[in-house]
């Protein structure tokens, strides 16, 4: 994973500077901790200028510092990953490789063909010397992070980066939509003093719209957005980029039913366990759950081998068992998304190395008000205050030997009821299930310090929620059992897991059930296919932007292409049933695989967000709605919590 950056000036140095500042700059280091480099291209008829700015995660084969030039002058940025598709050697490095690949690439088609190729996530910057053209944009589903901006009219200059910082006043960062690939022509642009971009958009190889159709939706949906000087087009030939999933299946019939439990559903009375093995017991249902489980399987076999193994660089060595440190986390609430990639990434995670769950829990706002806790106490005073049993704790149930902690929120119980459930099906492998609190006082202070700017341009009180819960969990910060006790932790995984799309794909969410209740499966169906329409700029850009933020890359098991094309190519009610109740209903095919791979208890629980599940919404205003625009993300208040 990377931060990656670039400027394009075609009249004025002095919007160069204005892009470009020193907090942007420290950001993109913060993704990029390996490597950090800078590139400026400038040409002089036509006059333009490019500054390129490349900061590196390694994560496989050769370090391999960004930006790459080649002898013909061709200029690459990569932020992402090739997990198939084009071919990637053990040691190659996935940068080098695609630049190789564009570099042969002698037409707009062949470009597209390549970038049409590419399974995993990416985001790019390809600056083509011989047509004085720049490239850019996201894979499908948008799972890396770009941004742009765009200058006044008459400086003529715009930016793209993979993280900005918060702006209240001037021209506004937008993310770069997941739409197509954009292509500028800079010598035309550079003549006529004027940006003009060109977009090649995401096509259904077997879609039965016509070209045209798809070009006015997506001119119509991207322009809206753009200043009114930035001119777009449709690239002359009608070319598009072949989607990588299929099409969702929205076939509703009876014939359907068949496969789906309906006899089981009429005698439901409780939710146990045992009734998911009644639907188990169906033969045709089995084998889907089990080509189902296959497919994720493979998914996140992927995403935690590849990925540099380092040997001790001294003696080249092999850490010892005990030495091992964990390459991989997962955020981890002990619910069925989350145990399901933890289970399965037991499978392929060499076993003398630690998985990392990362459960975070924010304090209980009627502990933090009889806590008191005044300026005089840091937030790492108050934590060790909090969470050493052994001097301070005197809440302590001897029985059960559990510490009765002020940060004994919904996730926190599930998260370590999920990892009995995990030691019982592995007990072999150290599971580090590391509990990260956080105090009011230091939620308040990283916000403004850190998670705003990362969450920018999102705003609202739904993106701070879970902008905050998910930078505060992927940092790794906490503590872990030790001898009956706990002790410091931070967690070194460079990888961390994340269970969305589970829930978009597989009617997870409490609005699915009204949508259901409302529209049917008609409506269910069009709500579950704009989901992954819109995940792109509702979710994962500032994903990756908060996760990258701590120099770790989010990966994305339940967005693999082969999981959403199998899934996409299944009728609704093989993937969820709603006339069954809450914990059995959503997500059914999920919670009948986790049943098929040894899980028990967890299988059942209900879905619930994280912004509840670990207590941050309740921190603030009970009369905000998620849609409002936060404040929290404004101008720094100093009585806001």
């Amino acid at each position: 994973m990377c931060g990656i950056c670039c400027i394009v000036t075609l009249c004025s140095q002095r919007a160069m500077h204005d892009f470009f500042n020193e907090d942007i700059l420290c950001h993109l280091r913060r993704r990029g901790p390996d490597s950090s480099q800078q590139l400026t291209k400038t040409v002089s008829d036509p006059s333009y200028e490019c500054l390129f700015s490349g900061h590196v995660l390694h994560l496989r084969g050769l370090m391999t510092p960004q930006p790459l030039e080649d002898a013909n002058n061709n200029i690459f940025l990569w932020n992402g990953e090739i997990f198939n598709g084009v071919h990637v050697g053990d040691l190659e490095n996935d940068t080098e490789v695609m630049f190789h690949h564009l570099a042969l690439c002698s037409s707009e088609a062949d470009i597209l063909s390549l970038l049409s190729s590419l399974r995993g996530p990416w985001s790019f910057i390809y600056y083509q010397a011989s047509r004085h053209s720049l490239w850019f944009g996201r894979d499908y589903f948008g799972r890396r992070s770009l941004l742009w901006q765009f200058s006044n009219e008459v400086d003529s200059a715009f930016c793209l980066t993979s993280v900005s910082v918060y702006s209240e006043s001037g021209n506004q960062w937008q993310e770069v939509p997941a739409s197509g690939i954009f292509k500028i022509d800079l010598k035309a642009c550079a003549t006529t003093k004027s940006l003009c971009l060109t977009l090649f958009p995401w096509k259904y190889s077997c879609t039965e719209k016509a070209v045209e159709e798809i070009f006015i939706n997506v001119l119509d949906q991207v322009s809206k957005d753009l200043p009114d000087h930035i001119r777009l087009m449709m690239n002359e030939s009608k070319l598009c980029l072949r989607a990588p999933v299929v099409p969702l299946n929205k076939t509703i019939s009876e014939a359907s039913g068949e496969c789906s439990g309906t006899n089981i559903r009429n005698i439901i009375r409780m939710i146990s366990v045992e009734t998911l093995q009644e639907f188990l017991a169906e033969e045709c249902k089995k084998k889907l759950v089990h080509q189902f489980i296959d497919v994720l399987n493979e998914a996140v076999k992927r995403r935690v081998l590849f990925l540099f193994r380092e040997e001790n660089q001294k003696t080249r060595e092999v850490p010892s068992v005990s030495n091992k440190k964990a390459h991989i986390a997962v955020l981890f609430s002990g619910g069925i998304d989350s145990m399901v990639i933890a289970a399965l990434a037991d499978k392929h995670v060499p076993l003398e190395e630690p998985i990392d769950l990362l459960n975070v829990a924010f304090m209980l706002k009627e502990q933090a008000k009889q806590k008191g806790t005044t300026k005089k106490h840091t937030s790492r005073e108050v934590q060790l205050d909090l969470l050493c049993p052994q001097e301070n704790f005197k809440d302590f149930d001897a029985k059960t030997g559990a510490h009765l902690s002020y940060f004994d929120v919904p996730d926190r119980i599930t998260g370590r009821a999920g990892l009995k459930e995990l030691e019982a099906i592995n007990p072999s492998r150290t599971w580090n299930f590391v509990e990260i609190n956080v105090t009011p006082e230091e939620l308040k202070e990283m916000r403004q310090q850190c998670i705003k700017h990362l969450i920018y341009p999102l705003d609202t009180v739904l993106d701070d929620s879970i902008g905050c819960a998910i930078w505060f969990a992927s940092r790794g910060e906490g503590f872990i059992s030790n001898q009956g006790g706990l002790k410091p932790y931070k967690s070194p995984a460079k990888v961390v897991l994340t269970g969305i799309g589970a829930d978009e794909q597989l009617a997870g969410y409490s609005r699915h059930r009204v949508c259901f209740k409302k529209y049917g499966l008609e409506g269910l169906n069009k709500e579950l296919e704009m989901e992954l329409d819109r995940i792109s700029s509702r979710n994962l850009g500032r994903d990756d932007r908060i996760i990258g933020d701590h120099g770790k890359e989010a990966r994305f098991p339940f967005l693999d292409e082969d999981v959403v094309s199998f899934l996409n190519s299944l009728p609704i009610l093989e993937k969820a049933d709603l006339t069954l109740p809450r914990g059995l209903g959503e997500k059914l095919i999920l919670r009948l695989a986790a049943k098929e791979i040894g899980l028990t208890a967890s299988t059942i629980l209900p879905k619930r967000a994280v912004q509840f599940g670990s207590r941050i919404a309740k921190l603030e205003s009970n009369s905000e709605k998620a849609s409002d625009t936060c404040s929290r993300l404004k101008l720094f208040l100093v009585d806001e919590l």
